[in-house]
């Protein structure tokens, strides 16, 4: 089938066809048999780590008469400093010193926190507070750092820069690598049990079975599983790239989200819409990163450009071509944004402001 032929029928994908559900996510007929003493540094080095907020025209929103205008970078610089705050405080250096080193190498480096701040912007849209969702916010970050490393390794994509800097593998060994990613996976779980305050402790089981379900075999584990055997594939399609970004990326922003919404003690109704929310911008996310992917260099993306041409992998861009793949983004951006009408305006502003952020992003 054409690019252009494909690029046409994205409104038949499953994300739009399928009603949502409360538990796994959604799967296509043909896909079903594809289902991963104390240190700190001082404060001065945790403030000066990049938020990488950078806005466009299309992000800032727009300011209605007698309303003021949301201000998303002030947003972003704000939570992204305590998230960073509550990383050092969690994961400081200490005996063993390589493996906190290694851990707190790649979990340190900066980046979006994108996640993180999307969890805590859930809790709050539903009647929560910042430190009832930080613990969550927290590990889905370490999750998420841990699926970097490991995505970086060579038995993966053997990739040599992250964030602009050298993976973890090439500064602390193939092995150290694999056991840093281990750690944070396992502490990650620890830090939601141990740490979170000021919620039920049916809420927290239940947000631990979610965030555990995201990145197992129906979720991150099964989107990588099948990206990997879609290498070079001549009949991969549509049907299992979505089926790939639903998993590998959408799956823990998904969870990301809906861990927000539950330690904020949203309703099932508010949990449920936050969720179709959360699978838009994270198929979103992807969409964009394809398009990112062989449109910037190197230097602006501070991971390598064009790997996935290099890998032969099936992209949106690859199918789509780069035109419909950009409309698609844009039919995904307004479809999330419309899962939060029925919330309050001023409190869902972060939430649209995160949105419009992952849809025009340079990076």
């Amino acid at each position: 089938m054409s690019a252009m032929s494909l690029g046409t029928s994205f409104q038949s994908c499953s994300i739009f066809s399928q009603a949502s559900r409360s538990t796994g996510y959604p799967l296509k007929r043909g896909l079903k048999s594809f289902i991963i003493p104390k240190r700190r540094l001082p404060t001065s080095s945790i403030s000066s780590l990049s938020i990488c907020a950078v806005l466009t025209k299309e992000e800032t929103l727009t300011e209605e008469e007698g309303k003021p205008t949301f201000n998303f970078k002030e947003y972003m610089v704000q939570k992204g400093a305590s998230v960073n705050h509550a990383l050092d405080a969690a994961v400081f250096l200490r005996e063993p010193l390589k493996i906190h080193e290694a851990m707190r190498y790649s979990l340190m480096a900066g980046g979006k926190r994108v996640r993180p701040v999307l969890c805590i912007a859930a809790c709050e849209l539903v009647g929560g507070n910042e430190s009832m969702a930080m613990p969550a916010a927290c590990a889905v970050e370490m999750i998420h750092t841990m699926s970097l490393i490991h995505d970086d390794l060579p038995c993966m994509d053997n990739d040599d820069l992250r964030r602009g800097k050298p993976t973890n593998h090439k500064v602390f060994g193939e092995d150290v690598a694999v056991l840093a990613g281990d750690a944070l996976l396992a502490f990650a779980f620890e830090h939601i049990a141990v740490s979170t305050i000021g919620v039920s402790p049916p809420r927290i089981v239940r947000a631990i079975g979610e965030l555990a379900k995201s990145i197992g075999a129906e979720g991150l584990v099964a989107g990588q599983v099948v990206d990997i055997n879609s290498e070079g594939a001549a009949d991969a399609g549509l049907e299992q790239l979505e089926f790939i970004h639903l998993h590998k990326t959408a799956a823990l922003l998904e969870a990301a989200v809906v861990l927000g919404a539950i330690l904020g003690g949203g309703s099932n109704e508010d949990v449920e819409k936050l969720r179709n929310f959360a699978r838009y911008i994270g198929l979103l996310f992807q969409v964009v990163d394809d398009i990112l992917d062989v449109t910037k260099s190197s230097n602006e993306l501070g991971k390598t450009a064009g790997k996935d041409l290099v890998a032969d992998k099936v992209t949106y861009p690859k199918l789509m071509g780069i035109e419909k793949s950009r409309e698609f983004a844009q039919k995904l951006n307004r479809d999330a944004q419309e899962q939060l009408s029925g919330f309050d305006p001023d409190k869902a502003a972060p939430l649209i402001a995160l949105a419009n952020y992952i849809a025009y992003r340079q990076n």
